[in-house]
């Protein structure tokens, strides 16, 4: 029987996963928050994930993926590759984790059966995508699919952010009432910088763009 009243987010304590949390947290009875430790540079990340879940009464669990470290060297893994300061003209950008949202949302599948849940929810999204094949809507039907398949169980995999930009979603968040927890709490700057961030890296940028667009219409709101 699927149980629907609860959901498992896949949590990193970045902009869109904390946006996604607060949306399940208010669409669902109970709210299991799954985060990674793959080796990532930033361990501050970990610790904004579990603030975050803490302030939002929800239960976290950290799952460990370092092996993601060795098999995958990156700028997110690395202190000796420099994050692209501009995603490149071919390829990925040295940002991009190989395999890691397919490991996620594995590892999350995974835990959301033990626990007797159908619902893993991701803040991946196609119009924001920043040249990560593992962020597409393709991507994310072909694993549910699979998923379904290898564990023979009704997964459904939903992403709240898939079809909106980061203008959109930081109006999710004003919406959610978490405008304030999402901008100064989480982590999303690509070189470890918490709130704001470092305001060069891609990641910055983009979320600083979505930022202003949104509060030039907020105040006429």
């Amino acid at each position: 029987m699927r149980n629907k009243e609860e959901a498992v987010v896949v949590f990193s304590g970045g902009q869109d996963s904390t946006t996604c949390l607060a949306w399940a947290v208010k669409n669902y009875k109970k709210v299991y928050a799954v985060s990674f430790d793959y080796g990532q540079r930033h361990k501050k990340e970990l610790e904004c994930a579990a603030d975050i879940a803490k302030k939002l009464g929800v239960e976290h669990t950290v799952l460990n993926l370092k092996e993601l470290n060795a098999l995958a060297p990156n700028s997110l893994t690395r202190a000796e590759i420099e994050v692209d300061k501009e995603a490149p003209e071919e390829g990925t950008p040295n940002s991009f984790v190989e395999g890691r949202n397919l490991l996620f949302l594995t590892y999350a599948a995974i835990f959301a059966k033990t626990h007797g849940v159908t619902d893993v929810i991701t803040g991946v999204s196609q119009s924001d995508f920043s040249g990560y094949p593992d962020c597409r809507d393709v991507f994310i039907k072909s694993l549910n699919v699979t998923l379904n398949l290898a564990m023979e169980y009704e997964f459904d995999i939903i992403t709240p952010l898939m079809w909106i930009d980061k203008e959109q979603t930081w109006e999710m968040a004003d919406d959610l009432g978490v405008f304030d927890l999402v901008r100064n709490e989480t982590l999303t700057c690509y070189n470890g910088v918490k709130g704001d961030g470092c305001g060069d890296c891609p990641a910055c940028k983009l979320r600083k763009r979505g930022l202003e667009r949104y509060l030039e219409r907020r105040v006429t709101k």
